[in-house]
């Protein structure tokens, strides 16, 4: 199974510049808040956009990964950096429409991510790992390098892994039944930006340990 079976090649690329835009946004708007500078907004917008891409072509052998053989991959992150520098005011009283954009290009990237790593011969469970890795992984060095605990991880942080999960389940369910198609991918991306914005609606958290008593002062 090729993923220009799904999406043509036009329209894949479409969609993965728009999602690499959005968190390329994500990623710039934490350097303002930790007062980085130009540079350090540049390489926070390039992590958090390429990141989760990069280490799923470098696990699945996809060499040299499409974040550097494809120069509007490069450079859509940049453009995202300039925007964010001179704008960054205006961005960020759109942050809630910058957050729904976000959760889109999560559906996206856990769909496109698994249907890439089956097609290099993963199984369905690697390929729904690697779907999750590309969708949050830039997002996890992104915190890590401005020495933030990864949202991924936190658990006052509303859920964001598990609609990628969700996501990614439903590609490798229709893959396995032999059901996967344009619409069904769409329909995977959907269900799985459709749980973010339900989670950041109503705030929906992953449970802590069972009867935790810890002494550690929260944070």
């Amino acid at each position: 199974m090729q993923l220009d079976q799904i999406f043509s090649p036009s329209v894949q690329h479409t969609l993965d510049v728009i999602g690499i835009f959005v968190f390329a946004i994500s990623g710039a708007l934490l350097a303002v808040r930790k007062n980085f500078d130009v540079f350090g907004m540049a390489v926070l917008a390039e992590v958090t956009a390429l990141g989760g891409g990069l280490f799923r072509d470098l696990i699945i052998g996809a060499v040299p990964p499409a974040a550097f053989t494809d120069l509007g991959f490069f450079v859509t992150p940049l453009l995202a950096t300039i925007v964010v520098f001179f704008l960054h005011p205006h961005v960020e009283r759109i942050q809630a429409a910058v957050l729904v954009f976000d959760a889109a290009g999560l559906g996206l990237f856990c769909v496109t991510g698994t249907t890439k790593a089956y097609s290099h011969g993963l199984g369905l469970t690697a390929s729904a790992t690697l779907g999750l890795a590309t969708a949050v992984g830039g997002g996890v060095l992104r915190d890590v390098l401005a020495n933030e605990v990864p949202s991924l991880l936190r658990w006052d942080r509303d859920l964001y892994a598990v609609p990628a999960i969700a996501g990614a389940t439903m590609v490798v369910l229709c893959i396995r039944f032999d059901a996967l198609t344009s619409v069904t991918s769409g329909l995977a991306a959907a269900s799985a930006f459709i749980l973010r914005l339900l989670a950041m609606k109503f705030h929906w958290r992953a449970p802590r340990a069972w009867n935790r008593r810890s002494t550690v002062m929260e944070e």
